[in-house]
């Protein structure tokens, strides 16, 4: 999925390791802690040293031999399967004046690309649910290169349409998702019925992410003159003052933005929010506990 990661992502991404609270002292999960690890485990192959991997893994004998370094991978089956629920309703479709041919939508993409290559790394199993008012498109959860490649056309596929999806479209997420898995929603984060789905998952013990896409525009607001502004979702029109409507716009945004905070925080739903304009992978240093998130703030 290169053409969805951009390489200085992707090289930074050697340093970012997934983490889930429920999985810590359960069997597998790549890199995260385990009763299991280096006991009962089967060699599967070797693959070239990379930058982040833990010095225990290297085969040292092998070093003596080639005098290069490789990594000995095992066979376990992991216990976490992470899901990719995206929010791919019209409001994802929204982009910003500077850089019109960047959506919302494609930001979760590539965000989804960046989370779907770091559980590869790991072992771990991930899938997409793609959440549309006409229907869902899931892929379930697999691992290996043919399960990316098969994420990588799914993502490639998906265009924004419609509002959130009727309750009985949403029946697949409570059938599928696990009591074990990991959920990470990427949308805009503020829909009532995204934040209801959101809440229903945690309070079903599912451990839950939230990532808010914000566009440029919503956050600074710094439009100037006449203005028509459209709801893509409902079609309602706003016509006003760009300059004369901020201060009000950047106050009830803020206020939203802060009481869906406070939902997740009730849940114990970890979030982090990204600006189309960041580092793409900001977001998930955030989520993640990353010491240095700051230095790409």
């Amino acid at each position: 999925m290169s053409e969805l990661i951009p390489p200085a992502v992707r090289a930074r991404l050697r340093n970012l390791r997934l983490t889930s609270r429920r999985a810590v002292g359960s069997h597998g999960l790549g890199l995260h802690r385990s009763r299991s690890r280096g006991a009962g485990l089967e060699f599967a192959q070797y693959r070239a040293y990379e930058p982040g991997d833990e010095l225990r893994q290297i085969d040292w004998k092998l070093y003596a031999r080639s005098d290069k370094f490789f990594v000995r991978e095992a066979e376990r089956e992991s216990p976490l399967a992470i899901w990719l629920l995206l929010d791919a309703t019209a409001s994802m479709d929204q982009r910003d004046e500077a850089r019109p041919d960047h959506s919302r939508l494609d930001a979760a993409k590539s965000l989804a690309a960046c989370v779907a290559e770091l559980a590869l790394r790991q072992s771990d199993r991930f899938g997409l649910i793609a959440l549309r008012e006409d229907g869902l498109r899931l892929l379930a959860p697999g691992t290996g290169t043919r399960q990316r490649d098969r994420l990588r056309l799914e993502l490639q596929a998906l265009r924004a349409h419609g509002g959130w999806p009727s309750p009985q479209v949403l029946r697949p997420l409570w059938e599928r998702i696990g009591a074990d898995d990991l959920v990470l929603m990427i949308g805009d984060g503020l829909d009532e019925a995204g934040l209801a789905v959101a809440e229903r998952l945690a309070a079903a013990r599912r451990e839950v992410l939230s990532l808010r896409i914000l566009t440029v525009g919503e956050r600074d607001f710094a439009y100037q003159g006449g203005r028509r502004f459209r709801d893509p979702e409902t079609g309602e029109e706003l016509l006003g003052d760009g300059a004369a409507l901020r201060a009000e716009f950047l106050q009830r945004f803020g206020a939203a933005r802060a009481a869906a905070d406070a939902r997740l925080d009730a849940c114990g739903i970890r979030h982090a929010e990204y600006v189309l304009d960041q580092e793409l992978d900001l977001p998930l240093r955030r989520l993640f506990g990353a010491r240095d998130a700051a230095e790409y703030a």
